[in-house]
């Protein structure tokens, strides 16, 4: 059973990450949707003797959060590269909370940055609080460990090598950084905020 789709993204060409690099990830990326309908289908499959598959279906349930979390935070990522760069609306709900939870845009772009530059792989991550209605910049180690629970995806980055392989060197990683920016579509963003609320 499919239980999950691979969403197709028409991606333009972007400044600083090469279409190779973007076709790599891709694949990587439908691997991860493969995954989860994968492990799904085995959990389904072993429950049908929960005594002598018990020990399977944790480590399943255990690698399917790897699993998903890498399909979702791929959709986030292409989702806000997909559609050419568009500047974030200054005069939007987005921009105004920005502001008045870090201070500044620069001054939380500056704290995403230097969350990105993380050493290791994950995923530096924007997300919304609708509780205390607030924004948090965090990290997300590999694809699963450390995601926030209860709080909305907003603006996700990939800092897997695998991003950038293809582009640049793993100690110019800062250079990606930059041209994820220089390629971001801010209404997709935005889309996303708005959702969350």
């Amino acid at each position: 059973m499919e239980t999950f789709k691979i969403k197709e993204f028409n991606m333009k060409e972007l400044v600083g990450i090469s279409s190779k690099n973007i076709e790599e990830h891709l694949k990587l990326y439908k691997g991860y949707v493969s995954n989860s309908n994968l492990i799904i289908n085995k959990i389904n499959e072993y429950k049908k003797d929960k005594g002598e598959n018990g020990y399977a279906i944790s480590e399943l349930r255990r690698r399917f959060a790897f699993e998903f979390g890498g399909m979702r935070n791929h959709e986030y990522y292409f989702g806000s590269l997909e559609n050419g760069t568009k500047e974030i609306n200054k005069e939007g709900e987005l921009f105004s909370m920005i502001e008045k939870v870090f201070g500044s845009f620069d001054t939380w772009l500056n704290d995403f940055k230097s969350i990105a530059m993380t050493r290791g792989v994950g995923w530096a991550m924007l997300y919304y609080d609708k509780t205390n209605n607030i924004l948090i910049n965090h990290w997300v180690d590999e694809q699963h460990i450390g995601q926030l629970v209860g709080l909305s995806p907003v603006l996700c980055l990939d800092m897997w090598e695998h991003a950038f392989v293809y582009d640049y060197a793993t100690s110019e990683k800062g250079k990606y950084v930059e041209a994820f920016f220089a390629n971001l579509d801010w209404s997709a963003i935005e889309e996303n905020f708005n959702k969350a609320k």
